[in-house]
């Protein structure tokens, strides 16, 4: 595959492949991940406290850790166009120069000692270009390929150059959410996914070996099912596949009523309230979930592919004006919710990666926020 040279090339310092330290294969090292946790809302954000959270420190990468965690997801911003949509963040931008898409060598930095504080503290790592403002995500386009592959192209050769001489405890994933719903719109995402196992690869050293992570369409587990196929790669079995789970939607994101739907505050099929009906869920109960995460077992890991659930997560009402009238089931709920999500995902193959941004664990001074969501966690892991 042939990309167009929009930008120049990054990739000017290539070495010969280097296995010291990346013997593990993609499914090896899914084996060795246990919990997973996003530092959300931070390193992705416009700058990087601009989202209400502190700057990431080793102790807090150790406090997590401490929870129970042996991984971390860092959701990470490149290439904001902060010049239209968040003039304020002055320095804070990442691009040195968008005509040549070089980022800022500040930038690269910054992400390699997050990486370190993680690396050095046997943590695993999945690090990213999250959403950036959709120049990736929301241009999965026949007329857009050449453009948004270049960047690719030159965003990854600057990032795995950067990040080379980590060992396998760092993992790259291509993007975050592709916004993909039809088999043309795929192709153009496999195009990109190609493109950055071709940057990352080009650039040697123990990147030859590393394990990379692909996103399906919309991280959707049925549509990754119906429309996604592996892109190729030069070395065997390093491949992992990534999918969401936010179901049913009403329960685990809503945070007010809306225009579709209205909140859902319980959930499952023993958690159901008589005294507000309206609030119970209709879909995406148990048996759906099973019927999920055992379509992505057979669509991956039955073939090899170890699966990131790279973001999930419900969360708690009742501080503010959307009171449950039966708090403690509503509770109950959001606990049952985890716990069988966390336990079904580990049961099927896919490693669980907790969507946290800052309301678990507190990121100044590291004590646990909510101890019936980290035990709710912990009693799905340990079914």
């Amino acid at each position: 595959m042939q990309v167009s040279r929009l930008f120049p090339s990054y990739n000017t310092s290539p070495q010969a492949p280097d296995a010291t330290g990346m013997s593990s294969s993609a499914t090896e090292l899914a084996a060795k991940i246990k919990l997973g946790w996003n530092i959300g809302n931070t390193m992705e954000a416009p700058a990087v406290t601009a989202w209400g959270n502190p700057a990431i420190t080793e102790d807090y990468v150790k406090a997590v850790k401490q929870q129970g965690f042996n991984a971390i997801r860092i959701p990470c911003a490149w290439d904001w166009d902060w010049r239209k949509d968040y003039s304020w963040a002055g320095d804070n931008i990442h691009i040195e120069d968008y005509k040549t898409a070089r980022i800022k060598s500040e930038w690269l930095n910054r992400v390699k000692e997050v990486v370190g504080y993680c690396v050095n503290n046997d943590m695993y790592v999945l690090l990213n270009i999250h959403y950036d403002g959709g120049w990736l995500e929301h241009n999965c386009k026949p007329e857009k390929v050449d453009s948004v592959s270049a960047k690719q192209k030159a965003y990854w050769e600057q990032i795995a150059t950067a990040m080379r001489d980590f060992d396998e405890h760092l993992m790259f994933a291509s993007a975050n959410e592709p916004a993909v719903k039809t088999v043309e719109e795929m192709e153009a995402l496999h195009t990109y996914h190609q493109t950055f196992i071709n940057a990352v690869r080009s650039t040697g050293g123990r990147n030859s070996y590393r394990v990379l992570v692909v996103q399906g369409p919309g991280t959707n587990i049925e549509k990754s099912n119906d429309l996604m196929n592996m892109p190729s790669d030069e070395i065997e079995g390093r491949l992992m596949a990534e999918v969401h789970f936010y179901s049913p939607s009403q329960f685990c994101i809503l945070t007010e009523d809306v225009s579709w739907g209205k909140m859902v505050y319980y959930w499952g099929k023993d958690y159901h309230s008589d005294i507000e009906p309206e609030r119970n869920a209709t879909y995406g109960e148990e048996d759906e979930v099973d019927q999920s995460f055992r379509l992505a077992k057979s669509k991956f890991v039955d073939k090899g592919i170890p699966v990131i659930l790279g973001e999930y997560g419900t969360y708690r009402r009742g501080n503010s004006d959307n009171v449950p009238k039966e708090l403690e089931k509503h509770n109950n709920s959001v606990d049952h919710w985890i716990t069988y999500v966390t336990g079904k995902a580990l049961e099927n193959g896919l490693i669980p990666f907790w969507w946290d941004t800052g309301g678990l664990i507190d990121r100044s001074d590291y004590t646990v926020k909510d101890q019936r969501t980290l035990d709710a966690i912990m009693a799905g892991a340990n079914q």
